[in-house]
């Protein structure tokens, strides 16, 4: 499965950037091992149900550190059986797009 999620403090400190909690949330999610990728809006993260949620978990609980409260946004592409998808994905949209231009 993949899971795309945006995990942000609020109710902390009054600064409105959130970089140094979003850093800690992708450590988190580096060092689990899976495959990820992280662009400027969410963390996308491939892997079995329990062991991708336990990251989105741990990384919710590393962003709490720096807030009150947390605002999590997930969304989950739950397909048995694939795997590779984090970039499987992006390249056959690729493909299709260059086929188009043909």
């Amino acid at each position: 499965m993949l899971v795309a999620f945006s995990v942000s403090p609020s109710g902390g400190d009054s600064s409105d950037s959130v970089h140094d909690a979003v850093a800690a949330a992708v450590r988190v999610v580096r060092d689990s091992g899976l495959p990820n990728r992280t662009d400027s809006m969410f963390t996308t993260i491939e892997g079995e149900w329990d062991e991708v949620f336990e990251v989105v978990k741990k990384a919710t609980d590393a962003v709490g550190a720096f807030g009150t409260r947390v605002a999590l946004v997930l969304k989950a592409d739950i397909r048995p059986g694939h795997t590779g998808e984090l970039d499987g994905k992006v390249e056959r949209l690729e493909q299709a797009l260059g086929d188009a231009g043909s």
